[in-house]
């Protein structure tokens, strides 16, 4: 018995970011919102692209995170990044991974997101 996969990454933001996480994950990174059960707090939102799902949840404790971060993988590194800089989103390189390219970003709130594309 042991992991075969990830099931979902789960991001904090802070109280009333729904909408600004909808802008980022949905409109920046091409995902689409999906509903939440019914029985799972009101307040977050949840996010699918092909196997990959990213759930936002509320933290009234909010601290964005600075180191920890998912890993995104895209098929158009080069288009994602000047859709983000264009929309005013602030990329970074980092130290090369071999058999990748990638850099770095935030979401509005602060949390650290890698994005990657196999090369």
């Amino acid at each position: 018995m042991g992991v075969i996969g990830i099931d979902h990454v789960q991001l904090a933001i802070p109280e009333g970011g729904e909408n600004e996480a909808r802008r980022f994950y949905c409109d920046m990174l091409g995902m689409t919102e999906v509903p939440k059960p019914t029985n799972l707090s009101p307040s977050g939102c949840w996010f699918e692209s092909g196997s990959v799902s990213v759930h936002i949840g509320v933290d009234t404790d909010f601290t964005p995170a600075k180191k920890a971060h998912p890993a995104l993988l895209v098929d158009d590194l080069a288009d994602l990044r000047q859709r983000l800089e264009a929309a005013g989103i602030e990329t970074k390189d980092d130290k090369q991974v071999s058999g990748y390219g990638r850099f770095f970003t935030q979401d509005p709130f602060g949390n650290r997101i890698e994005i990657m594309q196999r090369v």
